[in-house]
């Protein structure tokens, strides 16, 4: 009698305590909020995924992917940034470009980060964490002026370039192909592209030559 009494109570607790969230047990448009739970897998570990690689070649490719993923989140931002604030007789044309420019490094943003997820491991996820790992020279909140940015973003683009060759090197070593491809064929090549059109603006060129004029 007793036992019975004990989880006739404990019922009621719950019925008792289900209402008070809005859970009845009936169908209810009630969101669910303040939901918590534990970190199913931390930052730097690795989970088993039958690729056919090692855990260590899996692990020093997704170390040094994230490296370059933090540094592309940071250089996405400052494409942003130096697209919102250009200005004088440039503005249109490198307003346009910078966008352009951080769109594409948008897409390597999230095909890097689906490589290290495919890897077993945790892409680094958050601005605030890539604003940690980044070997990108942080920018001052103000503006600055066009040449500055430019250089700016140069430096940039070259401390990504110099991370992602280290990267080929030793993906190519440990015979992690996917990731050597992304480098190779994505980043690097990206990433050059946009160099070169960045440099070409820090040429100084006269539109007439008046020398040859009449």
């Amino acid at each position: 009698m007793a036992t019975t009494t004990r989880a006739s109570g404990r019922a009621a607790s719950r019925t008792s305590s289900s209402t008070a969230n809005g859970r009845t047990g009936k169908p209810s448009p009630q969101p669910h909020l303040d939901q918590q739970g534990p970190e199913v897998q931390r930052f730097g570990t690795l989970r088993q995924l039958p690729i056919a690689l090692s855990a260590q070649a899996r692990g020093e490719s997704a170390q040094l992917l994230n490296r370059i993923l933090a540094d592309t989140t940071v250089l996405y931002a400052l494409y942003k940034k130096h697209h919102w604030n250009v200005a004088g007789p440039t503005f249109y044309q490198l307003h346009l470009l910078f966008d352009k420019h951080a769109e594409e490094q948008l897409e390597l943003v999230d095909l890097i980060a689906e490589r290290v997820q495919t890897l077993g491991a945790i892409s680094v996820g958050d601005p605030r964490h890539a604003a940690e790992l980044t070997s990108i020279e942080r920018p001052p909140n103000g503006s600055e002026d066009v040449p500055a940015m430019l250089s700016r973003l140069l430096d940039a683009h070259e401390t990504i370039i110099e991370a992602v060759r280290d990267g080929i090197e030793k993906t190519e070593k440990n015979r992690d192909w996917g990731s050597n491809d992304i480098l190779m064929s994505d980043v690097l090549r990206r990433n050059e592209l946009q160099v070169w059109f960045l440099s070409e603006h820090l040429v100084e060129v006269p539109l007439v030559d008046e020398r040859n004029g009449r």
